[in-house]
């Protein structure tokens, strides 16, 4: 079976983009494609990354979790969705590394689904804004004690990405940027489900009409409409159009809750981070989703 993880990350429209799977989860299920609800199996990951740690997985542990969550549905492939699968917002950063239980998560779930094809999506966010989102989660009073003196400049996905592909050489990583997720978003559904390009799915503009405009959105439905041979790649270039004119502002501006932080801080940790996802889209296992 192809078993698909969706790990997030934190702040990244993961719950948004589940009950986009949900909405298609009658259509995907009659082409072998499971999208269990969260609720069957979220816990259930969670007690079994609890008893890996513990021990190696049983011989028949992979049969039963299977049994429980998909509950006699059949499948060639399964999506599930649990964005704390490597840890809560407040323990994502530790010794400067982005999810450092991931790597070692990765290769248990590895183990575990040994007979299977394991697929690894997660999003990437600039950590200008992906530290302070996490940061207003923790307990901490300030950002340097948030980061335990690590240098917010050094932090990297790159790293992250790399470490998990050492440790589960045989599991392939899809990733995108969060900042990119509204002109891709047709495209990272069909990705989890395995679609080809240009298949039809329900939603497949679901985060771009929190942002447009309803009068942007009418427009773009209509062009969408007279020009029905565009491809992707154009799709994408008359988003960015329409969101030029139309996208609410009070939806894409952010406030960040990063004490000491400078507009300088920002720009020079978003000129790092966009030197990083260079270095990802070149790690070697990672497909990399770009606009």
């Amino acid at each position: 079976m192809q078993i698909v993880l969706h790990a997030g990350a934190h702040f990244t429209e993961e719950e948004r983009l589940v009950r986009c799977l949900l909405r298609n989860k009658e259509d995907f299920s009659k082409r072998g494609i499971a999208v269990p609800g969260p609720g069957k199996y979220r816990s259930l990951l969670k007690q079994t990354m609890a008893a890996l740690q513990e021990a190696p997985p049983a011989p028949d542990a992979r049969d039963v979790l299977l049994d429980l969550i998909l509950d006699e549905e059949n499948a060639d492939r399964m999506i599930l969705s649990h964005m704390f699968l490597f840890g809560a917002p407040r323990s994502c950063i530790r010794n400067g590394f982005i999810y450092e239980a991931a790597p070692e998560r990765v290769a248990q779930l590895s183990a575990l689904f040994a007979h299977d094809e394991v697929e690894l999506f997660l999003a990437m966010r600039n950590p200008a804004t992906f530290l302070p989102a996490l940061f207003d989660q923790a307990p901490q009073d300030d950002m340097e004690a948030f980061l335990r003196g690590a240098d917010p400049y050094a932090i990297r996905w790159s790293e992250t990405l790399s470490a998990i592909r050492s440790a589960a050489p045989d599991v392939t990583i899809t990733t995108w940027c969060f900042e990119d997720m509204p002109m891709l978003w047709a495209q990272i559904v069909r990705e989890l489900a395995g679609l080809e390009h240009g298949e039809k799915i329900v939603g497949g503009f679901d985060l771009l009409s929190e942002i447009m405009s309803k009068e942007g959105m009418q427009r773009f439905r209509a062009y969408l409409k007279t020009h029905p041979t565009m491809t992707e790649m154009q799709k994408r270039r008359v988003i960015v159009a329409f969101l030029d004119k139309f996208a609410i502002e009070d939806e894409i501006e952010e406030e960040l809750n990063a004490p000491g932080w400078t507009e300088d801080t920002i720009e020079a940790m978003t000129d790092i981070y966009e030197e990083d996802m260079e270095r990802v889209a070149r790690i070697p296992g990672v497909s990399f989703i770009a606009p």
